[in-house]
């Protein structure tokens, strides 16, 4: 996937409000299992599940090995290629504030 494939991904994986939940949860570090992930939601595993799959394939999430625990984390270097990608529109929106 090049860079420009990379960060169609992402935004589309963003662009899900059940996915930004998701991706919230796991900013306190640390890993989350799918069952942690899916506790808040009115939806079941395999729903949540899918919902990893395309942040994984985003990159915003990884999948780890722990026994039989597979957690999952937040990988922060995709939210840096969101970051770098809005770097050139921050003086235009500072200097629009209202």
């Amino acid at each position: 996937m090049n860079s420009s494939e990379r960060l169609d991904a992402i935004f589309a994986a963003l662009a899900d409000p059940t996915r930004r939940a998701i991706l919230a949860r796991l900013t306190g570090g640390g890993g989350a299992s799918v069952l942690d992930l899916a506790r808040p939601f009115r939806m079941s595993q395999p729903a949540v599940s899918k919902h990893l799959q395309v942040l994984e394939r985003a990159g915003l999430v990884s999948q780890t090995r722990s026994g039989q625990l597979r957690p999952r984390r937040l990988e922060p270097q995709a939210l840096a290629k969101v970051d770098e990608w809005l770097e050139p529109y921050r003086p235009y929106w500072k200097d629009h504030k209202r």
